[in-house]
């Protein structure tokens, strides 16, 4: 869906970037589109561009128009097509954000290689201008890694051959072997499988887990510690750690063995307090998960050996696909799992969805497409992602109707829009919480961490802090996530 992943390349835990705004003005009465820079580095930025309906009648449809000057180029995109490369791009919509109501708007985002900003744009083929601003903002403090390299979203990446065999990286800490504690949700589950369109525990029975999802490993180490865990554990009743592990942006591929080795402490810790541990290969840019293909054989050939004898571990092998086919995601997956399998043949496996994890809907797709055409292996699930303020009705009834023929796992939603940011909509929020606990849907919120963000569960610098037990640390959306996840699992064990 965002997807809109504003969220994910802001380092929360760093100053937050000075930014700049260009309204683009457009006469009264008329659409207007504001651009505004959210995050910058030495490199490039990230914007988003909020297109708003000034009129009083339905605006049917939507396209903005951007120049470029030399240098610079959009990268990725997200909440809207993309066309063009080069000086000059052209964004409509992504399907669900279509139609904008009178006085409403839609928002869509993007990532620019280069400092230049626009130097002109049109909305609906109007003339628009753009005000005057800086060509330049200063760098923020996040590091100059987290700067996407991804080639434009018009150009298909070049798929590695799946011939090169898998390298084992090196765990940089031994596996643990002491059992979870009994009437934890792993001491009272055990191995779990997928069995129909459920997720089962040792006892065949279908059940729910409820969690959270860690933030980047790389921006807020201070987040995931014996206390933060313990907090989870014990003061929440967290079933699930989603450990989210990103592959670029300053992520894994910046050193295979360190970030190995961060994932499998937090695989230890989290069965050291009967969680399950869901490992997140966390791709988003580039948004084919073929590219890094060699990358995900590696680590997972060593985190599943490692790990094999554990009963806490789920593995979801790419995050959200974006700009890709669903035969594309479907071909990474079956080299993939084949890879875990020869080292873990028990852990349930979960494979990524087009458009951002939403069944394809964010694509204008449904969930058909995997039900006609399912991954070649079992004991797998399907992922599906949302964020209560952007995704609605529509997502929710693709979800009621795939959950009839896949096995579905929410491996990450917010109580937020889209971007990450904005007011926590209670009601979305809730009526999405109803469905999942309904249909028995696993899940994992977006996030455990104290990003300057809507969807951060702690306020900032509560890591910092290391006081992490009841409610005078959390933000609306934490708050709110809490009270769903402490409420009893109630296990069925016979």
């Amino acid at each position: 869906m965002r997807k809109t992943k504003l969220k994910l390349l802001i380092a929360g835990a760093v100053a937050a970037a000075a930014s700049a705004v260009a309204l683009i003005a457009i006469p009264a009465s008329a659409q207007t589109a504001a651009f505004t820079v959210t995050n910058s580095w030495s490199t490039g930025y990230q914007a988003s561009v909020v297109v708003k309906n000034d009129t009083s009648n339905t605006l049917p449809t939507w396209k903005v128009e951007v120049t470029l000057p030399a240098g610079s180029a959009v990268v990725n995109s997200w909440n809207a097509i993309q066309a063009g490369s080069g000086s000059s791009y052209t964004f409509t919509p992504a399907g669900w954000n279509a139609t904008v109501a009178a006085g409403a708007s839609v928002e869509f985002g993007m990532i620019v290689s280069g400092t230049g900003r626009p130097t002109s744009c049109t909305v609906n083929g109007s003339d628009c201008g753009v005000a005057t601003s800086p060509t330049t903002v200063p760098a923020s403090t996040a590091p100059a890694t987290t700067t996407p390299t991804s080639k434009p979203a018009t150009t298909a990446p070049t798929t590695k051959p799946a011939t090169t065999a898998p390298t084992t990286a090196p765990a940089t800490t031994a596996p643990t072997t002491a059992a979870p504690a009994t009437g934890t949700p792993v001491g009272i589950n055990g191995q779990l499988h997928v069995c129909g369109v459920n997720l089962c525990n040792q006892y065949d029975k279908a059940i729910q887990l409820r969690g959270m999802s860690t933030h980047g490993l790389q921006w807020f180490p201070d987040c995931y510690t014996n206390a933060s865990l313990d907090a989870l554990a014990n003061d929440w009743n967290a079933d699930l750690l989603r450990i989210a592990m990103y592959v670029q942006e300053g992520g894994y591929e910046t050193d295979p063995s360190g970030f190995t080795g961060k994932v499998n402490t937090l695989v230890d810790m989290a069965e050291a307090r009967g969680m399950y541990a869901l490992v997140d290969f966390h791709t988003l840019t580039p948004g084919d998960p073929n590219v890094n293909l060699d990358r995900a054989r590696t680590f997972f050939a060593a985190v599943a050996k490692r790990n094999a004898a554990k009963k806490n571990v789920i593995y979801e092998i790419a995050n959200e696909p974006n700009g890709v086919s669903w035969t594309a995601v479907k071909s990474y997956a079956e080299q993939v799992i084949p890879v875990i399998r020869a080292n873990d043949p028990d852990a349930v496996v979960i494979v990524g969805t087009r458009g951002w994890s939403s069944l394809g809907v964010s694509d204008g797709s449904n969930s058909s497409e995997v039900i006609a055409n399912p991954v070649k292996a079992s004991n797998i699930m399907y992922t599906f992602h949302f964020y209560a303020a952007s995704h609605k009705d529509n997502y929710r009834a693709e979800v009621q109707k795939a959950a009839a023929s896949l096995p579905l796992f929410v491996t990450e939603f917010g109580t937020v829009s889209a971007s990450g940011g904005g007011a926590v909509d209670t009601a979305g929020s809730t009526a999405w919480l109803d469905l999942l606990d309904k249909l028995r849907i696993s899940y994992a919120n977006w996030t455990f961490s104290d990003a300057n963000e809507g969807s951060a569960a702690l306020k900032p610098g509560t890591c910092a802090s290391g006081s992490f037990t009841g409610t005078g640390a959390l933000t609306e959306s934490g708050a709110l996530i809490r009270s769903r996840i402490r409420t009893a699992d109630n296990f069925p064990v016979g």
